[in-house]
């Protein structure tokens, strides 16, 4: 099991914790992590762009000038693609982007994010995170005591006090262990968890 130091809200080290290796401790499977990227990002598209083609733009009912002896070049309806107005030649339709990974991948893709954040010193675990009252202030001096600007705040329980005070924090997202997912683990400099949190993480992916 992997030892990582556990710090208060002043950001001094107050003890340590023990990562469980089925979670924080796997082999990394770069493909399974990209793949779960691509995977929220195509989920997120609309894919609502339409354009029309020759067959759908108005007008053009018939041949704007005959066959042969005009000199142009013979055109069977200004609504072909080379005419102003005209259609499109490949226009796009809407369509789903989305597309499925099973469970077991996920958990695959979710465990080697969180191991690449552990071996590369970018998980935090605080012993506890309360505040007394709801106050931006708050939440970022912790962030300073930490060292930390642009990170992935993980708790285990809603706590409105904490979630308030970081919402108007810039580069920072409030997460709890069951909405955690690779593309936030990876976009965010550091991860911050709770030890609370940890355990529930644990308990769920190992």
């Amino acid at each position: 099991m992997a030892s990582v130091s556990v710090y208060n809200i002043e950001g001094k080290e107050v003890g340590t914790i023990d990562l469980n290796d089925a979670v924080f401790g796997v082999d990394i499977n770069d493909h399974l992590v990209h793949m779960a990227v691509v995977n929220q990002l195509a989920n997120k598209r609309q894919g609502t762009q339409k354009a029309k083609t020759r067959s759908e733009v108005s007008g053009g009912g018939r041949k704007p000038w005959r066959q042969k002896g005009t000199g142009h070049a013979r055109q069977g309806s200004i609504r072909a693609p080379q005419f102003k107005g005209g259609g499109m030649v490949f226009a796009p339709v809407p369509r789903d982007y989305s597309f499925k990974m099973n469970r077991k991948e996920k958990r695959a893709a979710l465990q080697s994010a969180l191991t690449s954040r552990v071996e590369e010193n970018k998980l935090i675990v605080l012993d506890e995170l309360n505040f007394d009252e709801i106050k931006t202030k708050n939440f970022v001096n912790v962030l300073k005591n930490l060292d930390v600007n642009k990170a992935l705040v993980v708790i285990d329980s809603s706590n409105e006090n904490v979630e308030l005070s970081a919402r108007n924090v810039p580069d920072v997202k409030m997460a709890k262990p069951n909405t955690i997912n690779v593309y936030d683990i990876l976009k965010y400099n550091t991860v911050i968890v709770t030890k609370a949190a940890v355990e529930n993480i644990e308990e769920v992916y190992a």
